[in-house]
C-alpha cells in the first residue's frame, strides 16, 4: 500500500529556546513549545491518536494519546502538553494500555466492521489504532442508538462522505478554518448526536465547500474518501512531482497502481503549498487520459481536408520539408515558434533553441506576452531583475497585505488561503480592485480599505498613493537615499508631489475617494512589514509597465523591499510563466533575460550550440499575426499554447492563422488553434513527462513522469526530432541534460541540476556558487541592479474609451473551478462548477436594459460582438461588466481590442467599451464559429473513421 508521510501529531514550535526531558527513559531535547506528542515521535516513540496530525493545532479530544507524567495528576493528553524542562513521561504502561483499549471500544462499538470491503483498508488510521492499543473484542453491541444507517453523500464529483464511519474528531472541520479558511464545515448538535455537517446541513455540492481536499486529506477514516480510489483500490506506490496548473507551484504525490494514478495527494514537504492544494491540482488530472486527446501524428495540406493519421517519421519530415521550404521562397525570418507557460522549462529552452538555432532567426514569443511581460519590464528596470522578490511564506511576517489586480482565492488559491490565514491572525489587508473579489469580504476576512477603481486607472491610484507617502513624510528616506540612484528618488518624489497625483484630484480619475486613498497610503508606509501582490489586473493594461514600475517606486520608497514580510510580488497565472520566460521566450532575449544585441552573450551560446546567431530582435506575437496578414509570415511550431483562444482580438487571430502556409501544433487535444494547423504532433501531459517547473516566487520544482507518455514522445523529444528533421542536430538523452546545458549558460540557474533538485525538493533562483542553496529573497543587501531606480510614472488613459454608443467597461478574470482556456479542466467534472461563461452585470445597469438574470445578452464592442447568459451581482460596480474567458465559444477575446502595452505589447483585457442588450440567440460570430467547429471535428472524426 502507500507509505503514509510520517506525521508528527502536531505541528513543529518555531521557538528558538530548547528544552531537555525524558520520554520512556529516553533524552530528549527540542523547541520550547513543542507538544509531548510531538516530541516522542521525534526520537521514533509513537503515542496512539486519532483527532492529532501535525497539519492542525492540537485538539484534544479523541483521548487516545494520554500519557503520565511523573508528579502530575491523571493522564494529561500529550498533544495538548507542552513540554517542560526536567519532565519524565510514560507513554505506556498498564493503566493506559486499558483507557485506551477502553475508548477505543466506544469508537468501534458505533462503526461498521467492514475493514476488509472499506476502500480505506490498509490505509486506516482507526484500524492502525485499533491495532496499536492491542483491542481483540467489543463487549457492546449494535442494539443501542449507533449511526451505522446514516445516508452516504455522494453529491460531490470527487469525493464521497459516509457519516457512518464518521468518528467525529473534528479534523475535517479543523482542516476547512486552519488551513482552506472556507470555514464550511462545522460539528453540528452535542454528545451522542454531533455530527460533521457542510454548512446548514447541506449536500457538499451545495455548501460552501470549495473543493479543495483538506477534509480528505485530514480524515483518518473512510468518512471523506477520494471516489477514485473507491473505485480502483489503494494506491500501491508514489512519485512526486509538481501541478501543472497556476502558477504556485504544489507539490504533489501523485499515487499510483501501476501506470495508472489513484490520486493526487498534496505533498507536506512541498515548499509552495505545505500539503495543502485546491480542487485543480488536487482531483482535476483526469484530463490527462481523457478520450479527446489525440496520440497518433496527423498531417494535412489544407485545413479543409481531413486529418490523416501518419507516423512520427512522416510527421516530423513533412513539418521540416514545409518550413524550409517556406524559408526558402519567403526568407529566413517568414517562420517562427511559440512556447507555452504549460510545458517544462527544458521544452521551453528546446523550443527556443530550435527557432533560434535551427530556423536561424529570433522569431519566439510566449504566453507571457499577453499577461505578465509588463512584469518583466517593469522589474528588470526598477530592480534589476525580472520576477517577484519573496517567497511565498514570507507573508507569514506581513503586516500589511496590498493586493491590487489580483483575486488570489481564485486564481491562486493555495496561496490565497495562506493570505486568508495571515490576515485572520492580524494582518492588514488593502484591496484595489474594480469588483468586489471575495477577499473583500469573506468568512473571518475584511479588507481594511476597498479601492474599488475605474478599471483603466491604475496608474492614477499609485501615484495618488505615492503623493501621500511623499507629502506627508512617510517615505524612508534613509532606505532610498542609501539603496537607490539619490537623483532618481528626488525626481519621483518631485513627480509624485505634484497636485495633479493628488487623491483628491486623482480622485476624478480613479472613482476611488480620496480619504480612502490617503487612509490606506498611511497604514501601507507605516503598519509594519507591508508586501504587494498584483496580478493580471495590473499588468494587462496601455500601461500595465508603467503599473508595475509604479509599484516598485512605493515598494522602494517606503523600504519594503529586501526583507522577509514585504516586497513586490506578482502572481503569475500558469504555472510556469516565470520560466518560459527565464528560457529566453522572447525575440529580444536569450535565456537568463540577455539580450540577443550583447556580443558577449551571443557569443557563448554560438560556443556551445555551435552555430552564429541573429543580433536583432525577431518578431513579438501581434507582429507575427501583422506579419501574416500582410504575407511574409507563413509558417509556425507552436508548442502547448492556444493563441487562437487566448490572444485579443480573436477574429484578427482567425484570420491571421488561415493566412499561414503551415501551422504545427504540438498539444494534448485538437484545441481552437490545432484547427487551423496543418501538423498535429501529439503531446504529453505533466503526469507523462521529467522536468522542471517555476513558480511565481521563482522556485524551480521537479516535474517527474509518473507513467509513459500515450503518444510514445516527451514534448522535448519532439522538438528533438523536428530540429534534427531541420538539419540542427540536438541529441539529449534525458531532460535532466537539458537542464545540465541551461546552467552551463545563465548565470541564476548555474547551481541547479536535477539531482540538487531531487535532494532539496525545490530550489529558487538564483541559484549559484553565491547561493548554493538557493535565494528565498532578493535584493537583501543591494539591488541586483546594485542602486535601485526610481522611474516617472505619468498616467495616460488608455485609448479605449467609454462613449454613448459603448457606455460600459468589460474587465475579465479567472474562477476557482476553470483553468485559462479550459483546455484542461473543461475535461473534468470541474464543469460541475462553472459549466459557461457569464458576464456579471450590475443591477442598476441591468434594470436600465430590461435584463434579468440568467437572460442571454449580447455585448459588442469596436472589435466584435458576443452573447452570454448574464449574471446580475453587485460584485461589479455600475458602469463595469465582468466575465471570464475559460470556454471558447464564449468569445470573450472576440470584442477584446487590439490595444496594448505601450512597452512590450501585452494586451488590454481589463479595459473594453461595450455596450449590453437584451437578445434571443447567438452572435454571427457564435454562429460562424460552431459551423467551423462542427466542420473540423468532422474532418478529425473522419480521420478516426478511416483510421479504424
Amino acid at each position: 500500500m502507500a507509505v503514509r508521510d510520517c506525521d508528527f501529531g502536531t505541528p513543529a514550535s518555531e521557538s528558538p529556546n530548547t528544552v531537555t526531558l525524558e520520554i520512556d527513559g529516553f533524552r530528549v531535547t527540542v523547541p520550547e513549545g513543542t507538544s509531548v506528542m510531538r516530541a516522542a515521535a521525534s526520537v521514533g516513540i509513537q503515542i496512539p491518536k486519532l483527532c492529532a496530525t501535525d497539519s492542525l493545532e492540537p485538539f484534544g479530544s479523541c483521548r487516545l494519546c494520554l500519557v503520565q507524567i511523573e508528579g502530575g495528576r491523571g493522564l494529561p493528553a500529550s498533544c495538548t502538553t507542552p513540554v517542560a524542562e526536567g519532565m519524565k513521561v510514560c507513554t505506556q504502561n498498564e493503566r493506559l494500555a486499558n483507557v485506551r483499549r477502553g475508548v477505543m471500544e466506544l469508537y468501534i462499538s458505533d462503526h461498521p466492521l467492514d475493514c476488509l470491503t472499506c476502500s480505506a483498508n490498509g490505509n486506516c488510521e482507526l484500524q492502525d489504532m485499533a491495532g496499536a492499543v492491542g483491542l481483540r473484542e467489543v463487549r457492546y453491541g449494535y442494539e443501542g442508538e449507533n449511526h451505522l444507517k446514516a445516508e452516504k453523500d455522494t453529491s460531490n464529483p470527487y469525493f464521497q462522505f459516509d457519516p457512518s464511519k464518521c468518528i467525529v474528531c473534528s479534523r475535517c472541520v479543523r482542516a476547512c478554518e486552519e488551513v482552506q479558511g472556507t470555514f464550511a464545515l462545522t460539528i453540528d448538535g452535542r454528545g451522542f448526536d454531533s455530527k460533521v455537517s457542510p454548512s446548514q446541513n447541506q449536500p457538499f455540492m451545495e455548501s460552501e465547500c470549495v473543493s479543495c481536499g483538506a477534509c480528505v486529506q485530514a480524515c483518518p477514516t473512510a468518512t471523506l474518501m477520494e471516489k477514485s480510489v473507491i473505485e480502483k483500490g489503494q494506491p500501491e506506490h508514489s512519485i512526486i512531482t509538481t501541478c501543472a496548473y497556476c502558477g504556485v507551484g504544489c507539490s504533489f504525490k501523485a499515487e499510483m497502481k501501476g501506470a495508472e494514478v489513484v490520486r493526487m495527494v498534496p505533498n507536506k514537504d512541498g515548499h509552495a503549498n505545505h500539503g495543502h492544494s485546491c480542487v485543480k491540482g488536487r482531483f482535476a488530472f483526469g484530463y490527462a487520459t481523457h478520450k479527446d486527446r489525440i496520440t497518433k501524428p496527423m498531417i494535412r495540406k489544407q485545413i479543409t481536408d481531413p486529418w490523416q493519421e501518419v507516423s512520427w517519421e512522416e510527421a516530423i519530415g513533412y513539418a521540416a520539408s514545409e518550413f524550409k521550404r517556406i524559408q526558402a521562397k519567403y526568407g529566413r525570418g517568414s517562420v517562427g515558434g511559440l512556447t507555452s507557460s504549460r510545458c517544462t522549462n527544458e521544452e521551453a529552452y528546446l523550443v527556443q533553441k530550435l527557432v533560434r538555432a535551427a530556423f536561424g532567426n529570433n522569431n519566439v514569443d510566449t504566453c507571457a506576452r499577453v499577461c505578465h511581460s509588463p512584469t518583466g519590464y517593469g522589474l528588470k528596470q526598477t530592480l534589476g531583475e525580472s520576477a517577484g522578490t519573496q517567497t511565498f511564506d514570507s507573508i507569514r511576517k506581513t503586516d500589511v497585505i496590498l493586493v491590487i489586480g489580483a483575486n488570489p482565492t481564485d486564481g491562486h488559491p493555495v496561496f490565497g488561503s495562506a493570505m486568508k490565514r495571515r490576515i485572520r491572525e492580524g494582518a492588514r489587508l488593502i484591496v484595489a480592485d474594480p469588483r468586489d473579489i471575495d477577499l473583500v469580504r469573506s468568512v473571518h476576512v475584511q479588507a481594511d480599505y476597498h479601492l474599488k477603481l475605474r478599471p483603466g486607472t491604475n496608474v492614477a491610484l499609485i501615484n495618488a498613493l505615492g503623493h501621500v507617502v511623499v507629502t506627508e513624510g512617510l517615505a524612508n528616506d534613509e532606505f532610498a537615499h542609501a539603496r537607490c540612484e539619490p537623483e532618481s528618488y528626488d525626481k519621483w518624489r518631485a513627480f509624485v508631489s505634484q497636485e495633479h497625483n493628488s487623491p483628491e484630484v486623482s480622485e476624478a480619475i480613479t472613482g476611488v475617494p480620496a480619504n480612502l486613498v490617503r487612509e490606506a497610503a498611511r497604514l501601507y508606509a507605516t503598519g509594519g512589514n507591508a508586501a504587494i501582490y498584483y496580478g493580471l489586473g495590473v499588468t494587462e493594461h496601455s500601461q500595465g509597465s508603467t503599473m508595475v514600475i509604479g509599484i516598485a517606486n512605493l515598494a522602494m520608497a517606503t523600504g519594503n523591499i529586501g526583507r522577509e514580510g514585504v516586497g513586490v510580488n506578482p502572481l503569475r497565472g500558469q504555472n510556469n510563466v516565470q520560466g518560459s520566460c527565464d528560457m529566453g521566450s522572447f525575440p529580444h532575449e536569450l535565456p537568463g533575460y540577455r539580450h540577443v544585441s550583447d556580443t558577449t552573450t551571443r557569443t557563448l551560446f554560438e560556443s556551445v550550440w555551435g552555430v552564429a546567431l541573429e543580433s536583432e530582435p525577431g518578431l513579438r506575437i501581434p507582429n507575427m499575426f501583422g506579419a501574416a496578414l500582410d504575407g511574409s509570415f507563413k509558417g509556425l511550431y507552436c508548442e502547448g499554447e492556444d493563441i487562437a483562444q487566448s490572444d485579443p482580438d480573436t477574429q484578427h487571430v482567425h484570420a491571421a492563422l488561415r493566412a499561414m502556409e503551415c501551422v504545427v501544433v504540438q498539444d494534448l487535444f485538437l484545441n481552437e488553434t490545432a484547427k487551423f494547423a496543418h501538423v498535429f504532433l501529439p503531446g504529453a501531459s505533466f503526469l507523462e513527462k521529467s522536468g522542471t517547473f517555476t513558480n511565481a516566487e521563482r522556485r524551480i520544482s521537479p516535474v517527474r513522469r509518473v507513467m509513459p507518455p500515450l503518444a510514445g514522445y516527451e514534448d522535448w523529444e519532439v522538438t528533438q526530432l523536428l530540429s534534427n528533421a531541420l538539419g540542427y542536430p540536438m541529441n539529449y538523452g534525458h531532460a535532466s541534460e537539458i537542464m545540465d546545458e541551461i546552467a552551463s549558460l545563465v548565470p541564476t540557474f548555474t547551481g541547479v541540476s536535477f539531482a540538487k533538485l531531487d535532494e532539496l525538493g525545490s530550489i529558487q533562483w538564483p541559484c549559484n556558487d553565491e547561493a548554493p542553496e538557493g535565494t528565498p529573497t532578493m535584493h537583501v543587501d543591494t539591488f541586483v541592479r546594485g542602486k535601485g531606480r526610481f522611474m516617472l510614472t505619468e498616467y495616460v488613459p488608455t485609448q479605449e474609451r467609454t462613449n454613448s454608443r459603448f457606455p460600459l467597461i468589460l474587465t475579465t478574470g479567472r474562477i476557482l473551478s476553470q483553468y485559462n482556456v479550459g483546455a484542461q479542466t473543461r475535461r473534468t467534472a470541474n464543469s460541475m462548477w462553472h459549466a459557461e461563461d457569464r458576464l456579471e452585470i450590475h443591477p442598476h445597469d441591468a434594470e436600465d436594459r430590461g435584463i434579468n438574470d440568467g437572460d442571454w445578452v449580447g455585448i459588442k464592442s469596436r472589435s466584435g460582438e458576443t452573447v452570454l447568459r448574464a449574471t446580475i451581482t453587485e460584485r461589479v460596480q455600475p458602469g463595469v461588466v465582468y466575465t471570464t474567458f475559460h470556454f471558447p465559444e464564449s468569445g470573450a477575446n472576440v470584442i477584446t481590442t487590439d490595444n496594448s502595452d505601450w512597452a512590450t505589447n501585452c494586451p488590454e483585457y481589463k479595459v473594453t467599451a461595450v455596450q449590453v442588450t437584451k437578445v434571443a440567440g447567438p452572435s454571427e460570430w457564435q454562429r460562424q464559429y460552431r459551423e467551423f467547429s462542427e466542420e473540423q471535428q468532422g474532418l478529425l472524426d473522419h480521420r478516426l473513421a478511416t483510421a479504424e
